[in-house]
């Protein structure tokens, strides 16, 4: 095991090695003030530069000097060209099925609701213990509204759901079943791909919350034949805080499937301002009301850096920084009362890891005293969310120092 020295060591090493360094110079600079290392970049990415100069463009520009007319230069149709755009760069998703709209619970009720109804007669929704609050009391009032029972699958809030446990779950009364591609407690990767060929066998539809892997993990919607989606874009694509959500709906189930929200954006005809609702063919039909313009912009910017970068070398750079903080964290802290929630295998860890011990919720408030900054997930964990466009490898090395220390006094 390497000493602390030799530590310090490899992380300038890696600093200098890492093909994506430049782009941390592309954000909005910690320096001058408290920070000394942002470990939430799986909770609220940092601001690029670009998105200041863009979002000050379009304010003296489009909406400035345009005004109304900004709807007619296009706005109309953002929700289905950055839904195409994000679907290629980040969802392996074809053109006409991703739309950027709504919030991630607001999506999350929309798909769920018109898959449940695609199921008619089917009574069930699967779903795991431990997967985001959201998920789950969204589902919870689908199944009040709808007359449905919801079976739990028991997962460990150190791993995730599996594709046997799936296999035992779900049957001829399973309408959807819906989990998380990465677990936000513990960082762990669902294989994706076999729980949804799991649940088609059975007859139902799947719907996958991406809001943990978009932008960080490699996501292969189409391959996996995926039903619906959902996701926020303030993580690691940096859309910030409250940015719009997106969703997915396979081209095969659009014409099959209604959402619940008839709002105007989403009709045949916006402009009609006529009697009755007529749904909009295609993706279009899951928008409700008008799109969030102006908090659509940020996520232009992530786009661009994400595309620039490539999911490739973001999601090895991604490893390399979550394999030296389990470095750190095996020198420094594993073995002190403290134990890792999360999966030592790459393949099956997501852009985050967790640590936990029994007074970690003290000990993250001295942390945000100190200018570091993970977050805290109760009972006991401390998640060490490595964004990789905007983190180095000494901001691993000096935040997990402070925790080191911090762990050492008590």
């Amino acid at each position: 095991m390497l000493d602390s020295d030799d530590l310090l060591t490899q992380a300038h090493a890696l600093d200098a090695a890492d093909p994506l360094r430049d782009f941390r110079d592309r954000f909005v600079p910690l320096d001058g003030g408290d920070v000394v290392a942002y470990f939430d970049g799986n909770s609220l990415g940092r601001p690029a530069l670009a998105t200041a100069e863009r979002m000050d463009r379009f304010i003296r520009g489009q909406w400035g000097q345009r005004l109304i007319r900004g709807w007619f230069d296009g706005w109309f149709d953002w929700p289905g060209q950055l839904g195409d755009r994000l679907g290629r760069v980040a969802l392996g998703a074809d053109p006409g099925q991703v739309v950027v709209a709504d919030s991630t619970t607001v999506l999350l009720y929309k798909l769920a609701r018109a898959a449940v109804d695609a199921r008619p007669g089917r009574r069930e929704i699967v779903l795991d213990t431990d997967n985001f609050p959201t998920d789950r009391y969204v589902l919870e009032g689908i199944a009040a509204e709808r007359g449905l029972r919801l079976r739990w699958i028991d997962t460990d809030p150190a791993a995730g759901v599996t594709a046997e446990q799936v296999t035992r779950a779900v049957g001829p009364d399973t309408a959807l079943v819906v989990f998380s591609h990465v677990a936000y407690r513990s960082g762990y990767i669902a294989d994706a791909e076999a729980i949804t060929r799991t649940a088609h066998d059975a007859g139902a539809l799947v719907l996958w919350d991406l809001s943990h892997a978009v932008g960080c993990v490699p996501v292969h919607l189409d391959a996996w034949n995926a039903d619906f989606a959902v996701g926020c874009t303030y993580k690691y694509l940096n859309g910030g805080p409250g940015s719009p959500a997106f969703g997915y709906v396979n081209q095969r189930l659009q014409d099959h499937v209604r959402q619940p929200i008839q709002g105007w954006m989403g009709h045949r005809d916006p402009l009609a301002m006529g009697p009755g609702y007529q749904p909009s063919p295609g993706i279009r039909g899951m928008i409700s009301g008008t799109p969030p313009i102006l908090a659509m912009l940020p996520l232009l910017t992530g786009l661009d850096m994400l595309e620039e970068a490539g999911m490739d070398a973001v999601r090895a750079k991604s490893l390399r920084l979550t394999d030296y903080a389990l470095e750190l964290a095996g020198a420094w802290l594993l073995g002190h009362d403290v134990r890792l929630a999360s999966p030592r295998s790459p393949e099956c860890r997501g852009g985050h890891i967790t640590l936990c011990r029994n007074d970690f919720r003290e000990i993250n408030d001295e942390l945000w005293q100190r200018g570091v900054l993970p977050d805290f997930r109760a009972p006991d964990g401390i998640r060490i969310g490595l964004a990789p466009l905007s983190t180095g490898f000494r901001d691993v090395h000096r935040g997990l120092s402070v925790l080191a220390e911090l762990v050492a006094r008590r």
